[in-house]
């Protein structure tokens, strides 16, 4: 299993004491599919306000994607806030119908914890099948999955993706694993995510 860390800081202090948010899910879907929507809300999610725990058995979500057991944890101590999520046995089928792969990723998590003046994170990603991931996974890894409309993409891949706003302000998202379906346009759109974290030491939920 690999294990990557992200920081974010941002480029000015606040000047008045905050209180610190986070929040955790083990995975989230919105897609439509030739006309079909399907979304499931993030799934097991945890906020450091409460629910500070959540889990969920998974199924499938049409013949869209499958998630296993997902659990997440949240909590402050002290000004620190710390949010994590975990999950296991996600499959998606999505793309087989367009002659793309089966995507599964075993195991993967996501957790974060502010600082005084930011936050950090990191991702852990267990076996991946159905595309070729790197021994080494650096931060934001984009893997194009080939086969759409006039050579467009079926899909991308983003491993160990961190979103943080611009100008910085020290919150992050960070996500284990992005699939993204037809980037550039086709019969499918949306976004599932595996393992998402994010946090902010100035109160931003």
């Amino acid at each position: 299993m690999l294990a990557v860390t992200t920081l974010a800081t941002p480029l000015l202090v606040a000047a008045a004491p905050a209180t610190s948010t986070g929040w955790a899910s083990s995975g989230s879907l919105d897609v439509t599919v030739d006309n079909e929507h399907v979304v499931t809300g993030e799934l097991a999610k945890c906020t450091v306000d409460g629910p500070y725990s959540a889990r969920t058995a998974g199924g499938a979500t049409g013949d869209v994607a499958v998630f296993g057991i997902g659990e997440s944890g949240c909590g402050r101590s002290g000004a620190v806030s710390i949010a994590q999520a975990t999950g296991h046995r996600f499959t998606a089928t999505v793309l087989k119908r367009y002659g793309g792969p089966v995507i599964t990723v075993r195991t993967f998590s996501a957790k974060c914890a502010t600082t005084e003046t930011g936050s950090g994170g990191e991702v852990s990603i267990g076996e991946v099948e159905g595309i070729t991931v790197p021994a080494q996974i650096p931060p934001n890894d984009r893997i194009v999955i080939p086969g759409g409309p006039a050579g467009t993409a079926l899909a991308t891949v983003v491993l160990n993706e961190t979103v943080t706003p611009q100008p910085p302000d020290g919150s992050l998202v960070t996500h284990a694993v992005h699939i993204e379906l037809f980037p550039q346009g086709g019969p499918a759109s949306g976004d599932i995510y595996l393992g998402t974290a994010a946090c902010d030491p100035f109160g931003k939920k």
